[in-house]
């Protein structure tokens, strides 16, 4: 039986789907932490990062370390073998050159992020008793079917058959498939040969933005429209944007135009499998599920 946090939010909701709402036990908010039919907790309940910046920061460290704290204490004086919970990339790194690996020395910015670091070392400064196991599980942007998240602003410029003006920057992200993400969670469940620790959570492959803008126009059955606009013209723009609220910003354009590489070599040496799911696969996926609710 699996103890769940967050069951309503998207990862939750794709848990319930995979592993079956009868062996599922949900935490509401309200509820006592009743833990003692689960032999595995999966700790999903945080709060987001708020992209328009109007949360209050308490909140992010009441939700995202208070609650952890208290569903890990729970989680060590009960019967449960097994513990996974999602704290992000950006409790390491906002900004990143590089690789992002596990030996990447945390320096989050954020209040999301040092929220997220701080349940993080909570757990990792308390031992393990033995037969249990601990998984913290370090996802980036998070993709599947009907999640349409930060690539919503993306496929409505592709599905109105706007071209895409930034093509002149060439950039590399990691995404992360729901579907490898759920892969990840059964096996370290059904195994026990996984170490206990942290681990990053991404597709194989980094992808640029350009490149999920041709999948998005894949998906649709239409053509790209890439257009590479000089960058000294786009910040110039994004610099107006910034002194008369246009959507385009500086913000923006970096958030748009910014590299941001996970490795997932620790986790994929644990599992020793390769992932279900290709980034391009998982794209179109998700993208093709858009589809029904564009106007």
């Amino acid at each position: 039986m699996i103890f769940l946090t967050g069951s309503t939010g998207f990862v939750g909701a794709s848990i319930i789907s995979f592993f079956g709402a009868e062996s599922i036990l949900k935490l509401k908010k309200g509820d006592d932490l009743n833990i003692e039919m689960a032999s595995t907790i999966i700790h999903l309940a945080g709060k987001a990062h708020d992209l328009k910046k109007t949360s209050n920061s308490d909140q992010y460290y009441k939700v995202n370390t208070e609650l952890t704290k208290k569903v890990f204490d729970a989680f060590l004086e009960s019967d449960a073998k097994i513990f996974i919970t999602l704290s992000s990339v950006k409790a390491v790194a906002d900004d990143l050159v590089g690789t992002l690996t596990e030996e990447h020395k945390p320096n989050p910015i954020t209040h999301y992020g040092k929220s997220k670091l701080l349940a993080e070392k909570y757990i990792l400064s308390k031992e393990i008793p033995s037969g249990k196991r601990v998984y913290i599980l370090r996802p980036c942007m998070i993709h599947g079917p009907g999640n349409k998240g930060n690539l919503n602003l993306l496929y409505s410029i592709v599905s109105k058959g706007l071209p895409w003006p930034l093509g002149a920057f060439d950039n590399r992200r990691s995404l992360c498939s729901i579907d490898n993400l759920i892969f990840i969670i059964k096996e370290l469940i059904e195994r026990e040969d996984i170490p206990s620790g942290v681990y990053n959570v991404a597709d194989d492959e980094p992808i640029s933005t350009n490149d999920i803008i041709s999948i998005m126009a894949e998906s649709q059955n239409r053509k790209s429209k890439i257009w590479k606009a000089p960058k000294g013209l786009i910040k110039f723009l994004a610099k107006l944007g910034d002194l008369f609220r246009l959507p385009l910003t500086t913000e923006r354009l970096n958030k748009l135009t910014e590299s941001y590489v996970v490795s997932n070599r620790k986790i994929k040496h644990a599992i020793g499998k390769d992932f279900p799911v290709s980034i391009k696969y998982g794209l179109l996926k998700t993208f093709r599920s858009f589809q029904t609710n564009v106007q």
